[in-house]
Parts: C-alpha cells; structure tokens; sequence
C-alpha cells in the first residue's frame, strides 16, 4: 500500500513529467532549451526531487539530454533524426495496417472512412477546427492499434509518436496538406475495411511519403513567440 509519504512524490513526479512533456512536444519549451532544476522546481510547483525523476524520464525518451554538467537540455531535432524516425515509422505503420486489414471488426474503419472524407467541413467550414481534424486522425490511429492488435507493436508505436508531434511542428500545419492527408487516410481506411492489406499498405507508404516531403519543405518551426516559455 501506498502512504502519503511515498505517494505524494510518485503523484508530483508524474506531473512534473507529464507537464514537462507536453511543452516539449509541443514547443513551448524548444530544442536547446535549460531544464535548470530551480527554475522547473519553481514553475511547475514541485520539489527537486520529483522534477528530477520526471527529467530522467524524459532523458530515457530522448526528449531530452544531459548537457555536459550544466544540467539537462531538450533535445534538437535534425533533418537527419526526421528521416529516421519516418524509417522507422514507415516499417511500424506499414505493418500495423496489414495488420489491421487481416483482423478489423466490421464497419468500424468504414465510418472513419465517412468522417475523414467529410473533413474539408473541420478545415474550412463555417466553425474550422484544426483540434478536429487532428482528433480524427487520433481516432483512426487508435482504431488501427486496436484492429492490429499487437502490444509489441503498440508499444513501438507509442515512443515513435511521442517524438512524430515534434516533428510535425516542424512545418506549418497547411489546410491544402490537411485536406490531402485526409484523402490518404480515408484511402487507407478503405482498404482496411475492404481487408485489402497489400493496399493497405500501399496507401499508408503514399501517406508517409507525402508527410515526410511537407516536414521536409519547411525552413524552419513554426513557434509564435508568446507559446515559447523561455521567451
């Protein structure tokens, strides 16, 4: 059993990790950034203790790093760490889909199919939602995890996206790709539901390929200044 002495640290570890997470991923605390103990101790209202628990967590998932002595930094992003991870998740994506296409309950992939093709009113209808469209796709990420039905795979897959969000930020977030990356996966759902793996696949490598190209036509992240916590 867990008592209040052990408890309280465990609880504010974990905020301190989740709190710390969130603004890395999505740039509020960008690469290069200090992580000094005092300054996060005081920001995020914990103790030393719990925060350095929480940047050791981060450190094991490459969010960030020791830097030589002076404490811990965010990690940087390169052209070279995005083609890897895109290596990477070409390989995981590609099998979760022929996965998914082998084992899918009935139906579940053709109303994501519906949905996705009706995207364009989450982009540029009368009340356009970005937060939708990037729900949508959660949802259909889900639906595929859980089709696949892998936990080795999932677990994979998890790391992976943590570092993909970052990733993302790394070009503007335009409604055209938006409405073409829509297409690509309400393609991929087809497939899925048609029991297709072979296009399946196909559809998830038209996918990526096209993702990694947008990431890569950026010049720089887009990170509105009031966002970034450093200033």
């Amino acid at each position: 059993m867990i008592d209040g002495q052990t408890g309280a640290p465990a609880r504010a570890g974990e905020r301190a990790y989740q709190a710390l997470r969130a603004d890395i991923i999505e740039w509020r605390l960008p690469p290069g950034s200090m992580l000094a103990e005092v300054e996060q101790s005081r920001r995020l209202g914990v103790s030393r203790t719990p925060l350095r628990e929480a940047l050791a967590r981060l450190t094991t998932e490459g969010l960030a790093a020791p830097a030589g002595g002076r404490g811990v930094v965010v990690t940087d992003i390169s052209l070279e760490n995005v083609h890897e991870l895109f290596d990477v998740r070409q390989a995981l994506d590609c099998r979760a889909a022929a996965l998914a296409a082998e084992r899918r309950a009935d139906g579940v992939f053709e109303s994501l199919r519906a949905e996705l093709a009706n995207a364009g009113t989450l982009l540029h209808g009368a009340d356009p939602s970005r937060q939708g469209y990037f729900d949508l796709v959660a949802r259909m990420d889900d639906a595929i995890d859980e089709a696949a039905d892998n936990q080795y795979l999932l677990q994979a897959q998890r790391n992976l996206r943590t570092h993909l969000v970052r990733v993302r930020r790394l070009a503007t977030d335009h409604p055209e790709r938006l409405l073409a990356a829509a297409s690509e996966h309400a393609l991929i759902a087809t497939a899925i539901e048609a029991r297709d793996g072979p296009l399946a696949v196909a559809a998830t490598q038209v996918h990526l390929h096209n993702s990694l190209e947008h990431v890569l036509s950026a010049e720089e992240p887009v990170i509105p200044r009031e966002e970034s916590i450093n200033g």
